[in-house]
């Protein structure tokens, strides 16, 4: 029995993230990095309602993905899934005021949670966090993944991202931006890390590597603001689509940006 599911970006770069993933009967959020309102305003300009909100799946730690975690959990005693560590620094977060312990879930690398008619499966990724993981969410025959904040990757996470359906993936940066812009060595070296952010061509080689005849969309997220523009994120890993050894072409799938502080419309796959 075939299904549907629908994707959208609330908001997506380094000033805060917010996916929304869902299929007929569930409602998730990856990551809850922005307020409260813009949350809401973002899920109702694409018809959905945040009450319907089944969970929030955590990927990292850092503020940009949590900041309006705690306000929304607790007003809408929505759960909030995360690696072990990962929620011993949500709780030891001040700024996200006291979550009841009872919405805390623990989910572990590659082992699947169910919620709803949804498989969530975490994965391992590299960055300068305690435990990130990423996401690949199931639903019956359709499969989506959300997979930012990793400085590099490698053949487990092609593994996990394989015969996806969608996918928002990281762009971050521009490499020549950021080494002539005017970050400090050490932010720059952690960004070109291998536990930093992935590059714009990084991002078009890691996408190249998971293409295949049924890929509907693919959304490029976390962009820079100061090291990285929609324009040339969007053109670079086209770019390396066309240069690559495969059989595609980058107008074969509809590849989109997510935008810093608009929402994307739903996608349905």
């Amino acid at each position: 029995m075939s299904t549907q599911m629908r994707m959208a970006s609330v908001a997506s770069g380094s000033s805060g993230n917010c996916i929304y993933v869902g299929s007929d009967n569930t409602h998730i959020l990856i990551d809850a990095g922005v307020s409260k309102k813009r949350t809401e305003v973002g899920l109702n300009a694409n018809h959905i309602d945040i009450r319907d909100i089944s969970a929030i799946m955590v990927t990292h730690e850092h503020i940009d993905h949590i900041n309006g975690l705690g306000v929304i959990s607790r007003k809408y005693e929505i759960p909030i899934y995360a690696t072990a560590k990962t929620l011993i620094e949500i709780e030891n977060n001040t700024k996200l005021g006291r979550i009841p312990e009872g919405l805390y879930r623990e989910v572990k690398e590659d082992e699947p949670v169910d919620i709803g008619d949804l498989q969530i499966y975490p994965f391992k990724i590299s960055h300068d966090a305690v435990q990130p993981v990423g996401y690949r969410i199931n639903c019956r025959d359709k499969s989506v993944a959300v997979a930012t904040d990793m400085g590099t990757y490698d053949d487990y996470i092609v593994s996990c991202l394989q015969g996806l359906d969608a996918i928002v993936i990281e762009a971050n940066h521009d490499v020549r931006m950021l080494l002539a812009g005017s970050y400090p060595y050490y932010l720059k070296q952690r960004i070109l890390g291998d536990r930093g952010h992935l590059s714009n061509e990084a991002s078009g080689r890691l996408i190249d590597a998971i293409l295949h005849d049924n890929m509907k969309y693919i959304m490029l997220g976390h962009l820079s603001r100061e090291n990285n523009y929609e324009e040339l994120a969007y053109e670079t890993v086209r770019t390396e689509i066309m240069l690559s050894d495969n059989k595609y072409k980058a107008d074969d799938f509809n590849i989109s940006v997510a935008k810093r502080d608009i929402n994307s419309e739903l996608f349905a796959v």
